[in-house]
């Protein structure tokens, strides 16, 4: 909202403390409680979400409210989803002057999200989700929010560097896998930055990035089924060192229909001594659907 800039910034050392202190809050590591105090990392989140007042953003895990201050001043209606309840009463007192924001206490992985979409976003037809995500939880949350089909146009967060650059990767890099599969079939992933344990109170013991991911309307490949897709996606990662074929033959065939595998693989243009990793999302579409229409289902 507009006319809040003389407001004092939450994220700044002196006062995420004073706000800790004031209200005796200590930080529970079960919840990976790391709180952010650097105002250029905080305007790299919010640039990148590219927000205006027609917009709604929806954050979990809004700790004391820093980047939700922040997402409150460019935003239309804000939404913060805090699992802690002793963080409630600290972001209904810092949060007082922005009334575009609603706090609510509970879980997101158990939040029926489609509802809170129709309740909180009516009023706009864009809505982004905008985190410092809990680390430990990242990627149930993530695909929670794209595996819902939830009417959001971009999510941008801050997560474990790791994790980031999976989901960004390319085939054949070390750290392409079913997670990057996953999150590029419903998504565009871009890295905007790596971030040092040292913006944040109490310090991570490993390195951030803020990955900004735009949701597909459709996906870039066809599959017969999504659920069969992914099965297949996370059994050629089974184990990676070994080929695409003695994973498939794992998990798909039985030890009378073993020699299939192969002959599935090369009907789909793949080479049955390739590893997981060399395959691009087009080649998974295309497997998939080979493995599908030949009636092929993971083998009990």
């Amino acid at each position: 909202m507009k006319g809040m800039e003389e407001t004092v910034e939450i994220a700044t050392p002196k006062r995420t403390k004073e706000i800790i202190q004031r209200h005796g809050f200590s930080f529970k590591k079960s919840l990976g409680q790391n709180f952010l105090i650097d105002q250029n990392i905080l305007n790299k989140i919010v640039n990148a979400a590219d927000l205006d007042e027609s917009k709604g953003a929806l954050e979990i895990g809004p700790g004391i409210g820093a980047l939700t201050e922040r997402l409150a001043r460019v935003a239309g209606p804000v939404t913060a989803v805090e699992i802690d309840q002793r963080l409630i009463p600290i972001l209904g007192e810092v949060m007082q002057p922005y009334p575009n924001v609603r706090v609510h206490h509970g879980d997101v992985l158990k939040l029926d999200l489609a509802e809170l979409f129709r309740t909180d976003f009516g009023t706009v037809d864009k809505v982004s989700v905008v985190a410092n995500l809990p680390y430990y939880v990242t990627t149930p949350i993530m695909m929670k929010l794209l595996e819902e089909k939830l009417p959001v146009d971009s999510i941008v967060v801050m997560i474990q560097k790791e994790v980031a650059e999976r989901m960004a990767a390319a085939p054949g890099s070390k750290d392409y896998g079913s997670l990057s599969i996953a999150v590029q079939y419903y998504s565009m992933p871009e890295l905007v930055c790596i971030v040092p344990p040292t913006v944040f109170i109490p310090q991570p013991n490993v390195e951030s990035a803020v990955i900004k991911l735009k949701v597909r309307k459709q996906p870039p490949v066809e599959v017969p089924d999504e659920a069969h897709f992914f099965e297949v996606v996370q059994a050629s990662f089974a184990q990676r060192r070994k080929t695409i074929s003695n994973n498939l033959k794992a998990r798909f065939f039985t030890k009378e229909n073993r020699e299939q595998a192969d002959q599935l693989l090369e009907q789909a243009g793949i080479q049955p001594s390739r590893r997981g990793e060399t395959l691009s999302l087009q080649e998974y579409a295309t497997l998939c659907t080979v493995m599908w229409e030949a009636g092929v289902r993971a083998a009990l």
